[in-house]
């Protein structure tokens, strides 16, 4: 038998994809940039699944792979309802809360429906690990300020675990006994404290946080009230302009660091004000960050995609250094760790929970 994992990871601009290997790790690794050109002609999430499989279907078929050669799919979790960390079967209630957007809607929710949709086929089990909506906040956490709105746990909570795991280990300790502020920086931008490896504060990176490079992050309230009943807009635009073209975008016309970066060599003075403000918004959460944790910090880590960026990523630490040693992973772990969680299911040497009855 096949023991070999096909991994799905969608991004508002990318879908990424990997196979791994028990003994082999990943195999091939891909990350296709899909033109934003392409993305804005889908009014909203769920109505990119049909491109979404086929990118995933020409993918396997350049390389030679086809879903029979795989003994399970490893897909991003979504926006699910609020549940333990850990790995699931995607199921027909998740495929329900996924397609409806329970919590929101978000490109990881089309991970599983399209793991799902490609697994049919050859009877091949889709799990996710880790989901977005992994929940482990304390009960300060959630309060809003009006009764009305409690704060939500959303995050990149797959990759923020992941990474916290490995200095964990670098520093000879488990995950459960080691403290972090862990930012995920990518297309969002989620910044959460790990307490003991629980993620027990995040900002919410499709309403709160700063802004990213097409996110608007937390905006001024009664500037935002204004504009939703100014006429102007409908609900659909102004959830689009928060999440899709917002933050860097909607200052620069680009969601790509490295074009700004390279405007800023430049001499492009508005390029770099737009990018400090990003850098400085983001050092401004994780000190917020640190003080849930009453600054006893082992790290702050700085992940994820545009992590990878040491202008970024240094203009960061100049400015958080103080609160506990920086540690820089650019990129990140996401796939690796949705394919080991299947692969541990697959051998039986965990069980996946039920998404039903988790959150009933």
């Amino acid at each position: 038998m096949s023991e070999k994992i096909l991994v799905i990871n969608p991004g508002s601009t990318s879908t990424k994809l990997a196979v791994w290997g028990a003994g082999q790790g990943l195999i091939l690794d891909e990350n296709i940039q899909h033109p934003s050109g392409e993305m804005e002609k889908f009014p909203d999430i769920p109505d990119q699944l049909g491109y979404r499989v086929q990118v995933v279907r020409n993918f396997l078929q350049q390389k030679g792979w086809k879903t029979v050669d795989f003994m399970a799919i490893a897909a991003r979790g979504g926006l699910l309802k609020p549940l333990a960390g850990g790995t699931y079967e995607v199921n027909e209630k998740m495929r329900k809360d996924l397609k409806v957007g329970v919590q929101g809607q978000h490109p990881s929710n089309l991970a599983g429906l399209i793991g799902y949709e490609l697994g049919r086929e050859e009877n091949i089990p889709v799990y996710i690990t880790d989901p977005v909506s992994v929940d482990e906040f304390t009960p300060l956490a959630r309060y809003s300020g009006i009764p009305e709105i409690q704060r939500r746990s959303l995050g990149h909570a797959l990759n923020i675990k992941a990474v916290a795991r490995i200095v964990a280990g670098e520093e000879g300790k488990k995950l459960d006994e080691f403290n972090a502020v862990v930012a995920h920086l990518g297309g969002g931008i989620s910044i959460a404290a790990l307490e003991k490896g629980r993620i027990v504060d995040v900002n919410n990176a499709n309403e709160m946080g700063p802004y990213s490079p097409e996110r608007t992050g937390g905006l001024p309230v009664g500037d935002l009230i204004k504009m939703a009943f100014s006429g102007e807009y409908s609900a659909l635009d102004l959830r689009n302009r928060i999440t899709r073209r917002g933050g860097l975008l909607a200052y620069l016309g680009t969601n790509d660091c490295r074009e700004i970066e390279k405007r800023i060599s430049q001499g492009d003075e508005e390029a770099k004000k737009v990018y400090e403000g990003m850098i400085y918004q983001i050092s401004k959460e994780i000190g917020m960050a640190a003080t849930v944790l009453r600054g006893d910090v082992d790290q702050v880590i700085l992940t994820g995609g545009i992590a990878k960026s040491d202008y970024l990523t240094e203009g960061i630490a100049q400015r958080v250094k103080f609160i506990a040693p920086v540690k820089v992973l650019g990129g990140s772990m996401e796939m690796e760790a949705l394919a080991l969680g299947a692969y541990r299911v697959s051998k039986g040497e965990e069980e996946a929970k039920d998404y039903g009855e988790e959150v009933e």
